[in-house]
């Protein structure tokens, strides 16, 4: 017959993780898993790919962890889940890590050196490794996905499903080509888009000036501007100002300064001078305001440019937080430069190359370095007069989010998404997407929809999908190739070999143009940011085949940090939105950062970084797991060993709590399946009734988190239940009823009950700490019949709820409160549990106590190990207390003064039986003091409360419970028995006799105290423990040579117990 298992005694998370991952692999339990979810409804879960360019830390496994465990939830709820994972491939990460190996940095080594081809290889060998070691970093983790099979935006057909976009969107008149400012990598040699540039600002420190523009025709007058970046000087062509804003002409010495009235103040103080206001007007007043180029005579192209050098308006780009109101304008530095003046129709010069380097259209600074030229610019300023203040300003600035250059804005030709053009179709989309939590997505993400600008697609790299574009060499006409297939059909030259629809090969194809001219690929490759936009259809390998497609598009859940709302949720939404006119996703989850304890974010530099191998070397990946599960996914995770190994200490005591069940239910050969709880509903206990219904309380609640994407609260509440309400509280209640030797129908049902609880608490348990499930599992419920293979083959258990009592629950948290109260009183007092007290009284006006403590008398009691429990209303807590009244001078000095001493001496006097009364019932007492009578409120006085002689007392929140603590030798002796007992059935348990087996037994006692006291219950020992002999002794000697001898620690003592068996 089969019955419930044996668990190892020590929880050994190393070793048993070990053997679990092996066991999963050599058994393919995944691929059986979703072989079994084959019929069951689409769960599409669609997977953010992350780069491989680094190893995991434990952020990066907490992104995965959470993944992993709802894609377990679902399968577990008979879905049948797709969980492909996805990599990042492309991109400047792994172009920074590969010229870091070759020792280039720049482009035309790149080009001249290494050459395109070598080194897109290496980048290609590069991503291949990485990926393999990122693959076996997160299956170590215990993270279920087809491995074997991931999406790779590398591959042929991946790069195809981007080209069929960017047709998609040439064909709906989103794509163009333009002149526009871009945020530039000196160092990549590229242009990044905006949401690239949001979460690398860095504080850095650059030069921040005042400088004086000469107007035109005007002696000594000048227009006061303010930059922190000198360098784009060189490229001015206009001044904004606002056009409703008050200005002034300020006179300072012998010379005239324009700027905002409302920044003269700050100003002069700065300079600290005396000054004048001439006049005050509005900013409109002065446009059309000519000047003269501060750097002219440094600059020849200053004097070249026409329609230049003026004051325009702006409502949208002038403020007067810093600076003077007066803000300099360069179109081909600034992107709301630029944006002004195609209103008014300026020039737009950009005399910076792609390397960050002034061209000779700088004149005087031609060659130099953007930044090095800064304090240059500055000393000519001061040479010629012109600056009129300068300090150091710190302030963040945008760096290339790879390689960490300052990034410079200029002016590019480049390729774009018309992501203005949809964004409302975009915000209607979003409101059809569920939100977890809301706020990210109806204010964050919306917002960040809302202020969308178009998206620039191209990058002048060469690791990466190349852009589809073919542009004739005759008349300019392009065409955007959608497939391969289109490809191969129209060229008219290309490479021999295998097809790689990387660079070089791809940039070797030569299409025919209509007008009859060759047609030659853009030398771009696309943004990163689509290869990974397009993953909703691409990982289905869309549009080259459909039938995948049809049946999961779009995704059912989408997971990520964060950042990605300006990143790959936006990016998925405008690639959507583009290719079908619809959002990619139907729900996105939204998770936190993993920071350092003091709040820091990881990084090698600072030496924070901590990789999941270190934890779990040292505290298992379950750990891990529900250490990182249970932090609200949201809010940022700040990592602590503190609160990791709280968890593991947690992971102990549930590993403790199931091995309790299996080695008792184990001797006793019990087969939960050989018995129906619902047979024994009727004589289940109140202690069963109770944890029976927080069981299927938490089955409904964490079955209602999971769905709502709300795993932290599952791991809390399955964690707090597991160790608060089963370890601590209900196998307590029930130890007795396991130690007794024979069947009792108590025994069953108590076994019935736990049983029932730990299995599907364990089911539970499997998407966190699935290494821990699947151990215990196979171990103490596989042997069972017609148990599955693997615990994570069962289905998520169904809450009855006609078993949720929450009266009892009431009842049982006061009862508990109450017991835990009268422990501490225990504790306090300095008396063992195993010393049996005459009585514990309970002192209450509350209802749901009293009713509570006659139903569950019988655990009060066990539990506190006493004799009788009383109950008493608060009116009559005077029988079991002293309390004297005494003066609160704080309150009688200054109401009494000199009398003071007076009335103290007659509230000695009084009745304190009498007086107290008076106070409860009146609020006051009255003293007759010289034939005065006067009135003490409760304020005049101070109460002070002792229980009686004998008894102990403590409060809680429904009362007071007062214990007697006086022990005598009789209950000592009691005690001591009870425990002797509980030992020799253990034994027998161990040794596996039947229920009437007899024994002999022997005890061997520390002291002449203790054999007195067992002497006097000798007949008691021998009839509970069946024994035909029973020798108690101070000797060693005569247990010596029995079959089992074991050694007891009993209240600090050392008991030695030994029996025979077989004895007829």
């Amino acid at each position: 017959m089969a019955f419930i298992g044996l668990l190892p005694k020590d929880y050994e998370p190393q070793r048993f993780e070990e053997e679990i991952l092996s066991w999963w692999e050599a058994n393919k339990i995944r691929e059986k898993v979703n072989q079994l979810r084959a019929n069951g409804p689409k769960f599409y879960f669609l997977d953010g790919p992350p780069y491989v360019t680094n190893p995991i830390h434990v952020g990066t496994a907490w992104n995965k962890i959470l993944k992993d465990a709802y894609l377990r939830f679902y399968r577990m709820k008979g879905y049948h889940v797709r969980d492909q994972p996805g990599f990042d491939m492309h991109g400047l990460p792994i172009e920074v890590m590969v010229e870091k190996k070759l020792g280039t940095s720049t482009k035309r080594d790149i080009e001249e050196v290494i050459g395109v081809e070598r080194f897109v290889n290496e980048c290609k060998s590069y991503a291949l490794e990485n990926l393999k070691i990122a693959t076996n970093q997160f299956k170590s983790l215990g993270v279920w996905m087809d491995w074997d099979n991931p999406y790779m935006t590398i591959t042929n057909d991946y790069i195809e499903a981007v080209w069929w976009m960017i047709k998609k969107a040439d064909e709906k008149g989103l794509l163009m080509r333009g002149v526009r400012v871009v945020h530039w990598c000196p160092r990549c040699e590229t242009v990044l888009a905006g949401y690239e540039v949001t979460d690398e600002y860095r504080l850095v420190k650059h030069p921040s000036i005042y400088v004086k523009f000469p107007l035109k025709n005007k002696d000594k007058e000048f227009i006061i501007i303010w930059t922190t970046t000198p360098w784009t000087l060189p490229a001015n062509v206009a001044v904004m100002v606002h056009p409703d804003y008050e200005y002034a002409r300020v006179k300072v010495g012998n010379e005239v300064y324009i700027l905002a009235m409302e920044r003269v103040p700050f100003l002069v103080s700065k300079l600290n001078v005396d000054y004048e206001i001439l006049e005050v007007f509005k900013g409109r007043d002065l446009e059309g305001l000519k000047y003269e180029p501060p750097l002219k005579e440094e600059v020849p192209l200053q004097s070249e440019l026409t329609n230049a050098h003026y004051v325009v308006l702006s409502d949208k780009y002038v403020r007067l937080t810093e600076g003077t109101g007066c803000v300099h304008s360069a179109p081909g530095h600034g992107e709301e430069d630029f944006e002004v003046g195609l209103e008014y129709g300026l020039p737009t010069p950009c005399p910076v190359d792609e390397n960050g380097r002034f061209t000779e259209q700088a004149g005087k600074y031609a060659g130099l370095k953007v930044f090095e030229a800064n304090p240059i610019i500055v000393e000519d300023l001061r040479r010629k007069g012109l600056l009129l203040f300068e300090e150091e300003a710190e302030h963040r600035y945008p760096h290339c989010w790879r390689c960490k250059t300052p990034l410079i804005l200029r002016l590019a030709d480049q390729w774009f998404i018309k992501v203005t053009d949809i964004k409302q179709r975009m915000m209607e989309e979003n409101e059809r997407v569920t939100w977890v939590p809301e706020w990210a997505g109806k204010s964050r993400f919306g917002n960040w929809i809302r202020d969308a600008k178009d998206w620039v697609i191209s990058r002048q790299r060469y690791w990466g999908i190349p852009l589809p574009i073919w542009i004739c060499e005759l008349c300019g006409k392009y065409v955007v190739i959608g497939s391969l297939k289109e490809l191969i059909e129209r060229a008219v030259e290309k490479p021999k070999g295998d097809i790689d629809l990387h660079r070089p090969w791809v940039d070797q194809v030569k299409l025919r143009c209509s007008c009859g001219g060759i047609m030659r690929r853009v030398k771009d490759v696309v943004d990163v940011w689509m290869d990974s936009g397009a993953a909703s259809w691409a990982s289905l390998s869309y549009p080259k085949r459909a039938e995948d497609f049809q049946a999961w598009w779009p995704a059912d859940l989408v997971l990520e940090g964060h950042d990605q709302t300006r990143g790959w949720f936006y990016t998925l939404m405008v690639c959507g939105v583009v290719a079908f006119d619809q959002a990619p996703y139907k729900r996105v989850l939204m998770h936190g950062f993993s920071l350092d304890q003091y709040g820091r974010a990881m990084h090698k530099s600072l030496g924070n970084v901590v990789y999941p191998e270190e934890v779990i070397s040292k505290l298992g990946r379950d750990a891990l797991r529900w250490y990182e599960l249970k932090c609200t996914t949201w809010d940022d995770l700040k990592f602590t060993w503190k609160e990791l190994e709280e968890a593991f200490r947690a992971l102990n005591i549930i590993w403790n709590t199931y091995y309790f069940a299996s080695l008792y239910m184990n001797l006793d050969k019990f087969n939960p399946k050989a018995i129906s709880l619902k047979d024994l509903l009727d004589k289940l206990k109140p202690e069963d009734r109770w944890i029976l219904s927080r069981l299927n309380k938490l089955i409904a609640k964490a079955t209602t988190d999971f769905e709502n994407l709300k795993v932290f609260e599952v791991a809390k509440d399955l964690m707090d239940f597991l160790v608060n309400d089963v370890s601590r509280w209900y196998i307590k209640l029930i130890r007795r009823r396991t130690w007794v030797e024979e069947d009792t129908v108590s025994k069953t049902i108590a076994y019935a009950v736990l049983s029932d609880v730990l299995f599907k608490s364990l089911i539970m348990m499997a998407p966190i700490a699935p290494f821990m499930a699947e151990k215990i599992y196979q171990d103490m419920f596989k042997c069972l019949e017609d148990m599955p293979e693997s615990i994570h083959m069962m289905l998520w258990p169904e809450p009855d709820i006609s078993l949720v009592d929450e009266k009892l629950e009431a009842e049982m948290g006061a009862v508990k409160e109450l017991i835990e109260t009268a422990l501490s009183i225990r504790q306090k007092a300095g008396i063992k549990l195993r010393y049996p007290l005459t009585r514990v009284i309970v002192v209450s006006d509350d209802k749901l106590l009293k009713d509570a403590a006659e139903k569950l008398k019988h655990l009060i009691l066990d539990q506190l190990n006493v004799k009788e429990l009383d109950y008493l209303p608060l009116s009559e807590e005077l029988k079991l207390k002293n309390v004297i009244i005494k003066p609160n001078y704080a309150v009688l000095g200054p109401k009494f003064k000199d009398k003071t001493p007076k009335v103290v001496e007659l509230l000695t006097k009084l009745d304190m039986q009498e007086a107290l009364s008076k106070l409860s019932t009146e609020g006051k007492i009255q003293l007759n003091l010289d034939g005065e009578v006067i009135e003490l409120d409760r304020d005049c006085v101070k109460l002070e409360e002792m229980p009686l002689e004998g008894l102990a007392w403590e409060s809680f929140s429904r009362g007071r419970v007062y214990l007697d603590t006086k022990l005598d030798e009789k209950l000592i002796a009691e005690g001591l028995a009870r425990d002797i007992v509980r030992r020799i059935q253990e034994m027998r348990k161990e040794a596996d006799l039947k229920v009437d087996a007899f024994i002999e037994a022997c005890i061997v006692v520390p002291n002449e105290k203790a054999l007195e006291h067992l002497e006097q219950h000798k007949s008691y020992i021998s009839q509970e423990t069946r024994a035909k002999v029973l020798n108690i002794t101070l000797s060693r000697e005569l247990s010596k040579g029995m079959k089992l001898v074991k050694e007891w620690d009993i209240g600090e003592e050392l008991f030695i117990i030994g029996i025979n068996y077989d004895v007829s």
